[in-house]
């Protein structure tokens, strides 16, 4: 089993940072694709960025130049960021830390099998 915890989400105004962090624990090592997704009210999930074993890394364009994906595995711990600047409104959403053993990293949530519990983030004008 995977466990996949979140956290950083918060309320910013228009324009602000913040910095998801997503830690992994259980049976996951570095070849992992992992990934962030996100979930507004009424919509559904939609795929954010993935980052590769190898650090390749695939943005929406919704987010591109914004948003940065970055993973490490210092000290057996396996973690996932997502730095996020520039952010607006439509922003907003449940974001969720995904992740698979498939190294192709889908950019569909389908595509991943494991989860995290997701963290809000809110965006105010």
């Amino acid at each position: 089993q995977v466990q996949l915890v979140e956290s950083g989400g918060g309320s910013v105004q228009a324009g602000g940072s913040l910095r998801l962090s997503c830690a992994a624990s259980g049976s996951i090592d570095s070849n992992y694709c992992m990934g962030w997704f996100r979930q507004a009210p009424g919509k559904e999930r939609e795929f954010v960025s993935t980052i590769q074993s190898n650090l390749r890394t695939i943005y929406a364009d919704s987010v591109k130049d914004r948003f940065t994906i970055s993973r490490d595995s210092a000290k057996n711990t396996l973690s996932l960021y997502l730095q996020m600047n520039s952010l607006q409104p439509e922003d907003t959403a449940m974001y969720y830390c995904a992740a698979d053993p498939d190294t192709s990293c889908s950019g569909v949530a389908y595509g991943y099998g494991y989860w995290g519990q997701g963290t809000q983030v809110t965006v105010s004008s």
